[in-house]
């Protein structure tokens, strides 16, 4: 029911010193930012989780 890395965006902003607000704001505008990719790029929305290497890098 909940995106993990929503998630984790948004405790990522909380321990950065964010109020609530401030990350619910910066967590929609990424979300505005991939939404906006997809339409222009005219693709569907699929969830990859990143993977151990991929957070490696």
């Amino acid at each position: 029911m909940h995106c993990p890395v929503s998630k984790a965006f948004y405790r990522r902003k909380r321990d950065e010193g964010k109020s609530h607000k401030q990350a619910i704001l910066a967590l929609a505008r990424r979300r505005l930012n991939v939404l906006w990719a997809l339409i222009r790029d005219g693709r569907t929305f699929d969830v990859c989780l990143p993977g151990p290497a991929a957070a490696a890098a």
